[in-house]
């Protein structure tokens, strides 16, 4: 932009669109606060700055995270007489929306006189964002019932996220029924997010399906296909999966091998765990190992009871590890009972400044385990003098297209008498009864032939 801004500074009286270009190209550029000079710059002498230049400054404000200027540009947006334009007012949501300010951008969402189907989509994105996943699938749903805008493709990939992250089934199908209504269905990065979907929600064999049924295949495809296996503990299927990849040609990603090392790690399958880290770190793939790579092994090694070597593994790696690895040792510590490597890991915990309230609770638990009732007590005391507060664990569950979330020792729902009875009934059931050991064994069976294909098919 440099040999841009000479030439335009050699521009005796420069027409308004050639400062627009001006601002587009440093909105584009590694120095967007550049635009915000050259905008004021603007004003300052007086040309008049039209729905392009604002929506161009918007954008370099959002790559800031400039909520206080784009602010200032809304008031201007306002005082000119732009408030009309949807295409501004799609840039000043997407403003807001980066920034976090889900209401701002909730706000302009309602005063647009016409709503088309990118306007839509910059809402549902806002609300992914801002961690309101309920109230983006609530639009599009709203999207398919009102007149106007029809989701698109970008709409279905955003819904299939947030269907995904609350394991919202129902609706994650209706979807797919859209998809396929529409003449959509078979787009490369929608079926990689229905497998995606499907698989989060623990429909396995519906992830199958769409996997087989595509034509085409990227590598996006393949690893969504192992995750998902190996989320479930199929680390066998998974890794017969990552084999049919290497033989259909597709080059595997940084992504496929945290995959295929987390199907070994939840499979227990140490050989073949260090079988593909060895071909990983020493080149066999063109792909440097990074935290998630070492945070599997660890796993791996840590549910296998191999704590020490875990730790030799952390302690062999060029990066600095962080927090997320160092309290996956943890947590193999409080399972196996070794106390004394344990408080070696909460050590480097607080030298990262990093440690939460779970991670004395599970120190505090490794010293219950052994009778170190003293360690107990001090550690409480710690928590009590530094006034940390250990957070209720939630979960949520889908029932007749609706969501419901529950909390820990959470009474405020209208049936929470019949939900706990219903708890101690099933917990009764369980304790009781053995034949749901056999339902799940049925249910393997199941599962595995509808994924035996990957030893009988050429994929």
């Amino acid at each position: 932009m440099n040999y841009t801004r000479l030439v335009f500074a050699g521009i005796r009286k420069p027409e308004v669109y050639l400062y627009n270009t001006m601002l587009r190209g440093y909105s584009l550029s590694e120095s967007p606060e550049k635009a915000l000079f050259f905008y004021k710059q603007m004003r300052k002498i007086g040309v008049n700055t039209d729905a392009f230049a604002s929506s161009f400054t918007l954008k370099s404000c959002a790559n800031l995270l400039a909520v206080f200027e784009g602010k200032q540009i809304h008031c201007r947006i306002i005082q000119d007489g732009y408030e009309p334009d949807v295409f501004l007012l799609t840039s000043l949501m997407d403003m807001y929306a980066r920034c976090h300010h889900r209401d701002d951008a909730h706000r302009v969402f309602d005063i647009m006189p016409r709503r088309d189907t990118v306007v839509w989509n910059v809402l549902i994105s806002c609300f992914l964002q801002n961690s309101r996943t309920r109230d983006a699938m609530k639009l599009f749903e709203k999207m398919v019932t009102e007149d106007g805008a029809h989701p698109d493709n970008v709409t279905c990939l955003l819904t299939l996220q947030a269907c995904a992250n609350l394991g919202a089934l129902d609706l994650g199908e209706r979807v797919h029924e859209y998809m396929d209504q529409r003449g959509i269905g078979n787009a490369i990065n929608l079926c990689n997010s229905l497998i995606d979907m499907y698989a989060k929600c623990g429909c396995l064999d519906k992830a199958y399906i769409v996997f087989r049924e595509m034509m085409k295949r990227n590598v996006v495809t393949w690893t969504t296909m192992i995750s998902g296996l190996a989320m479930h503990g199929h680390g066998r299927m998974a890794l017969d999966a990552f084999d049919a990849m290497l033989r259909s040609g597709v080059e595997p990603d940084e992504h496929t091998l945290t995959g295929v090392l987390s199907a070994c790690s939840h499979a227990g399958l140490v050989d073949d765990g260090h079988a593909h880290f060895h071909d990983l770190i020493h080149g066999k793939y063109k792909i440097v190992p990074n935290l998630h790579h070492y945070g599997c092994m660890v796993d791996l090694l840590g549910r296998a009871g191999m704590l020490e070597q875990a730790y030799g593994i952390i302690s062999s790696m060029h990066a600095k590890p962080d927090a997320t690895i160092w309290r996956t040792l943890l947590g193999a510590c409080r399972i196996h009972g070794h106390a004394c490597l344990g408080e070696k890991v909460m050590g480097h915990l607080v030298e990262l400044k990093a440690q939460q309230a779970g991670d004395y609770v599970l120190l505090t638990n490794i010293y219950a385990s052994k009778g170190n009732w003293d360690g107990v007590a001090n550690l409480r005391k710690v928590m009590k003098d530094d006034g940390i507060q250990t957070s209720p664990g939630w979960s949520s569950i889908e029932a007749n297209g609706e969501i419901y979330e529950f909390v820990v020792d959470d009474n405020s729902h209208p049936r929470s008498k019949e939900i706990y009875a219903m708890l101690e009934e099933m917990e009764r059931q369980l304790k009781n009864s053995v034949s749901w050991i056999s339902s799940c064994d049925q249910y393997r069976s199941r599962t595995y032939t509808g994924f035996v294909h990957w030893k009988l098919s050429e994929l």
